[in-house]
């Protein structure tokens, strides 16, 4: 088994609002090492803007921006589209963003322009957080959740993309079992081992892994609340060689949200990704 790809989620390094800020995160994802970045592709709310939203970055500015990712030597993993529900004025936190019926059309209609654009740039492999996916079938929230993500893969398999929904809000077994009711190829998953450390990094993997077609790499240590890749809780060497037992060669991308030193963390992180 050859080296691990590894990329870098480019929100770790901020907004990409503008082109300027675009280019400057290219850079900095050469100087931390990687091989590829995933990149944002929807406004992160009304008064912060995405260049890659995609009722933003259309026609030829696409393939423009896909030629200047490739000009610093580096490939696209993927995309992120996360979007999130109204807030809940009841305790102050979004509402789930494909399971809460508010507002519901307009993040349903975003996320497929998302798959759209990941299609056309190549690099078909699109991520969110759904909103934690319920056990019980006959709850409104599941009945709807599965209706929003139907409809989006069903896109995705006419347009080439790949909707992959990131683990974590919920146990592995729920996650496969929805997957398995939806029932759609281009429905798949975003392993992240940090936000599976509550349910089972290694047998979360083997539950999921005919699905598994994108990776987030990133740690969690309790005592420091870093996101430092090899200084926190994962297993990783049980779990690399998980991955690789179910035949995964896809990428690992970096992921540190922290605020606390990200560069120096991904650059280390880079380093111990690469024992492997």
């Amino acid at each position: 088994m050859g080296k691990l790809k590894i990329g870098l989620a480019i929100w770790s390094l901020g907004l990409t609002e503008t082109l300027g800020h675009l280019k400057q995160q290219l850079a900095t994802a050469v100087e931390i090492g990687v091989k590829s970045v995933q990149l944002w592709c929807v406004d992160y709310g009304p008064n912060n803007p995405c260049v890659l939203d995609p009722d933003r970055c259309v026609g030829k500015m696409r393939t423009e921006i896909k030629e200047l990712v490739n000009s610093y030597g580096l490939e696209i993993s993927g995309f992120c589209a996360q979007l999130v529900g109204p807030i809940d004025p009841g305790h102050g936190w979004p509402g789930s963003a494909l399971g809460d019926p508010r507002g519901l059309r307009e993040r349903v209609e975003k996320t497929k322009k998302s798959l759209k654009l990941a299609a056309d740039f190549g690099s078909p492999i699109v991520t969110t957080h759904p909103g934690e996916i319920l056990v019980d079938k006959s709850d409104p929230a599941y009945k709807t959740m599965r209706k929003s993500c139907l409809e989006i893969a069903r896109y995705g398999e006419e347009v080439g993309g790949i909707f992959c929904i990131e683990t974590g809000q919920e146990k592995a077994e729920t996650l496969r079992s929805f997957i398995e009711d939806v029932g759609s190829e281009a429905l798949k998953v975003n392993y992240d081992p940090a936000n599976m450390l509550r349910h089972g990094v290694v047998e979360g993997v083997k539950i999921l892994a005919p699905w598994i077609v994108h990776t987030h790499a990133k740690d969690h240590n309790p005592e420091t609340h870093k996101a430092t890749v090899g200084e926190g809780l994962v297993p990783w060497d049980e779990y690399i060689a998980t991955l690789r037992a179910i035949g995964y060669d896809g990428w690992y991308a970096l992921e540190d949200e922290t605020g606390k030193d990200v560069i120096n963390s991904l650059k280390r992180g880079r380093v111990f990704l690469e024992r492997y």
